[in-house]
This record gives structure tokens, C-alpha cells and sequence, in this order.
């Protein structure tokens, strides 16, 4: 039964998301922007890494693309929430785990589907990397998305304004960007920011997907990104889940 209400919630949503194809596209644009206009700055400037500067900033846009993407797919919950969807949803015999899951992978498979696109473009403009690291960047994305739209229902379902819901996500996205070394690695920087970022997970996730594109599997940045990966999207789902199970639409 819970794969099939998962199934039913997720075709729904993909549904919603293939009639609005402007919008599945508007969503890569940002990060193709930075491709665009800011990964030539970098071109043959010592970055601190291994490999070139595509594969250091590429991961980077990758894991952008999740991050801004999933942590505001709440927005969508808030307006449910005002028709009264949720409430007829929540009334129905429907597993809460699968109006959470349904949700959430419907976001994974549409910012994968963005990510191919951006990965597809930054091989245009000189990006070159191992056919597997690239398919563990996918991996890291859709995990990534599924964690941060977990909570981001999770806080949709609490607040009850999109102007209380939009202030809270900025709050708690924009140090996550800035301390996890998404568009630059973090060991440029300071001493002490260093230190102080490896105390934001999404950093890990950053590093592992690095390390892929440069074709190093079996490292520790790639054992530590895949453990807070699966960990975070487990306790992300778990909260989602029981959000949903008790928070009045």
C-alpha cells in the first residue's frame, strides 16, 4: 500500500510539474547564470584542488541547484494548505509517509532532470569528468533534495503565511551556501573559517562530489559525504513524516 499511494501522490505531482514546462527550465537558469558568466573567471586560477576549475565549480552549481530548489518547495504546501488540498488529503486513508514521499520524489526527479541539463552545458563549455563521478553527483542531488524538501514541507505544514515561511528558509540557506564552499573551496579562505565550515554538513556533500569528478572514489571526503548524506535524508524524512502526521492544515 505504500508504495502504491507513493506512486499515486508522485504521478499527480510530476503531472503538475510536465504542464508547466517554463517553470522546469526556469529553474536551472540561475545556476547556468554562474556557469555562464562566472566559471571563465576562474579558468586557470589555482583553486586549491585537483582537476580544473570546472570540476571544482560544477559540483558546486550541482548541489546549488538542490539547495535553493528543494528548501523552497514549501511554497507549494502553503498554497494546498489555503485551497484546502492537504486537509482532504490528510482525511483520506492515504499513508502520511506517502504524501510526504510522494512529494519529495517528484522534486528529486525534476532537479536531477535540471542537473543533466546544467552538467550537459558545462561539458559544452570545457567541463571534462569521469562518466561515474558524474552519475554519484546525480545521486548527491536527488539525496540532497529529497532531505531539504523534507523539512521544507515539514515547516510549510507550522507556518501559516508564505511572508513567515520565506524569511525562516533565506535564514537557514544562505549560511549553508556561504560556509560550504559551493562556489569556492573552503580552504582558500582563513583558518578559522575553514574550521568553522565543517560544521555544516552540506559541506561533506560538497567535497564528496569534488572528489567524484575527478574520478577519486575511495576517499574519506567521499565516505563522509555518502554517511551524512543517507543520515540527513533520514532524519529529514523521519520529521517530515511525523509532521505530517500531526500538524493541523
Amino acid at each position: 500500500m505504500l508504495l502504491q499511494d507513493t506512486a499515486l501522490i508522485y504521478g499527480r505531482y510530476l503531472r503538475q510539474s510536465l504542464r508547466s514546462r517554463f517553470a522546469l527550465l526556469f529553474g536551472v537558469l540561475m545556476p547556468l547564470l554562474y556557469l555562464l558568466f562566472f566559471g571563465p573567471l576562474l579558468t586557470d586560477l589555482p583553486l586549491g584542488g585537483r582537476g580544473s576549475s570546472w570540476q571544482v565549480l560544477v559540483p558546486g552549481l550541482l548541489l546549488q541547484l538542490g539547495l535553493f530548489g528543494a528548501s523552497f518547495a514549501g511554497f507549494s504546501i502553503i498554497i494546498e494548505k489555503g485551497h484546502g488540498v492537504v486537509e482532504r488529503m490528510r482525511v483520506t486513508p492515504v499513508s502520511r509517509l506517502a504524501l510526504l514521499l510522494g512529494r519529495v520524489l517528484r522534486d528529486a526527479t525534476v532537479f536531477v532532470f535540471q542537473a543533466v541539463l546544467l552538467v550537459l552545458a558545462a561539458l559544452l563549455m570545457g567541463l571534462r569528468a569521469p562518466l561515474p563521478g558524474v552519475l554519484i553527483g546525480f545521486v548527491f542531488v536527488a539525496l540532497l533534495t529529497v532531505s531539504l524538501a523534507s523539512l521544507s514541507y515539514a515547516l510549510a505544514m507550522k507556518v501559516r503565511t508564505p511572508q513567515e515561511f520565506g524569511p525562516a528558509v533565506n535564514a537557514m540557506t544562505m549560511p549553508m551556501m556561504l560556509l560550504s564552499g559551493l562556489m569556492l573551496p573552503m580552504t582558500l579562505g582563513p583558518a578559522w573559517l575553514d574550521a568553522l565550515s565543517h560544521f555544516v554538513p552540506f559541506r561533506y556533500l560538497v567535497d564528496a562530489v569534488r572528489d567524484a569528478y575527478v574520478g577519486s572514489y575511495a576517499t574519506a571526503h567521499m565516505l563522509y559525504g555518502v554517511l551524512v548524506a543517507v543520515a540527513f535524508t533520514a532524519l529529514a524524512v523521519t520529521v517530515g513524516t511525523r509532521v505530517f502526521r500531526t500538524a493541523a492544515a
